[in-house]
């Protein structure tokens, strides 16, 4: 794997190494491509702002932050994002690393997806979603350079990221459609046409066991 993108250091410490050595043994090449450019994304946007951020703890958050996609880390209740948060702490409570780093991580993994929130968070959670709305959604785009992007690309391909993403995330969607709904995963199913009832949030309201 390439120790340098653009300035920005792939974390090679030992846990780095064993996190990253975990996290592709289970995710498929594309989600994997996709975890570390999330990195690079986002640590290049606390650079780029002058941020100060733990990068071994941004890197561990980025290639954690999809591992609830996966099946051996899937549980039928829980959203992907916790199962993911879950794993990663678990994975840092084993090596060691005190509770408060271990619980900012899960933080920023549970709320990878949350809108409106985690940028206003301490940097390592604000960074983890930025690196994820940066690699799958283009936002921010313009702010980095064409060779940042063209780097961070060439070393972690993309594929066909749009559509295989979708359909990773809606395979998830599927097994446990209860999880989603309020959520932006439900948009997944939403989108493919399956026909799944929604609930909906006033209906449940007037439904309380409440007299008024």
């Amino acid at each position: 794997m390439v120790s340098e993108i653009s300035g920005i250091r792939i974390p090679d410490s030992k846990i780095a190494r064993e996190a990253a050595e975990l996290v592709r043994q289970h995710e498929s090449e594309l989600l994997f491509n996709h975890s570390v450019r999330v990195y690079v994304f986002g640590a290049m946007k606390g650079v780029r702002e002058g941020l100060k951020f733990d990068r071994e703890l941004l890197y561990v958050a980025s290639l954690f932050h999809d591992m609830g996609l996966v099946d051996a880390y899937h549980t039928d209740t829980k959203r992907f994002e916790v199962d993911g948060a879950d794993a990663a702490r678990e994975f840092l409570r084993s090596h060691g690393i005190p509770e408060p780093e271990a619980n900012l991580v899960w933080e920023a993994i549970a709320l990878h997806t949350t809108p409106g929130v985690p940028e206003y968070m301490r940097p390592e959670i604000a960074l983890t979603k930025a690196g994820v709305v940066m690699d799958v959604l283009g936002i921010g785009y313009d702010a980095y350079t064409s060779e940042q992007r063209d780097q961070t690309v060439s070393a972690f391909p993309r594929g066909d990221f749009k559509n295989d993403f979708v359909q990773e995330q809606l395979r998830s969607a599927l097994k446990k459609p209860q999880t989603t709904f309020g959520t932006v995963n439900f948009e997944y199913i939403e989108h493919s046409g399956h026909s799944i009832c929604r609930p909906n949030v006033c209906a449940r309201i007037r439904a309380a066991p409440w007299a008024s």
